[in-house]
C-alpha cells in the first residue's frame, strides 16, 4: 500500500508514514448517525489505541472545514482527513455502489484498516457494522503490537 497524505482537521496536511503504525477508518459522511457513533467509540478508546503506539485517522469525502466543524461539535481527539477526490478511497477499494431510497450512487462503503509501521495493510474490515467495531479493532492492535 503506497503511503498517502491528505488535508487534515488540523489545517494541515497528514503524511501517512510519519504517523505508523496506523488506524485508517473510512465513513461515509460526516454528522450522522452512524458515523457519528463510530467516532465516538474510536475517541473513547483512543487512550488505549495511541499506549499501543496507533495513530487513528478517520477519512470521508467531506470538506475539511466540515471535519473540523464535526470535531468540535464531538471533541474528537485524532484528526479527520478529507478525500474529495477520492484518491486514498481508490487506493484502499472502498468506492462501492450503494443504495439508498432505491437511487443508486457511489459512496464510501465502512471500512477500518490497520497499518504496520512500514504502512503494509495487516488487518482490515469491510461492511463494518458500527456496534463494538472500534474495540474489535482495539483488539486486533494489541495483539499485533
Amino acid at each position: 500500500m503506497p503511503h498517502f497524505s491528505l488535508p487534515s482537521s488540523t489545517g494541515e496536511t497528514f503524511h501517512s508514514q510519519d504517523h505508523a503504525p496506523l488506524v485508517v477508518y473510512f465513513y461515509p459522511k460526516d454528522h450522522t448517525a452512524g458515523c457519528t457513533t463510530e467516532g465516538l467509540d474510536f475517541n473513547r478508546l483512543l487512550p488505549q489505541f495511541q499506549a499501543a503506539g496507533y495513530t487513528v485517522v478517520g477519512i470521508s469525502r467531506d470538506s475539511v472545514k466540515t471535519h473540523q466543524n464535526f470535531c468540535t461539535k464531538q471533541g474528537f481527539q485524532f484528526q479527520l482527513l478529507s478525500d474529495s477526490d477520492e484518491t486514498v478511497c481508490q487506493q484502499f477499494g472502498v468506492m462501492k455502489l450503494k443504495k439508498l431510497y432505491g437511487k443508486e450512487h457511489m459512496g464510501i462503503e465502512r471500512s477500518t484498516f490497520v497499518l504496520n509501521q512500514s504502512g503494509q495493510i495487516v488487518h482490515e474490515w469491510r461492511k463494518v457494522k458500527v456496534a463494538g467495531h472500534a474495540e474489535e479493532v482495539l483488539n486486533i492492535c494489541l495483539q499485533t503490537k
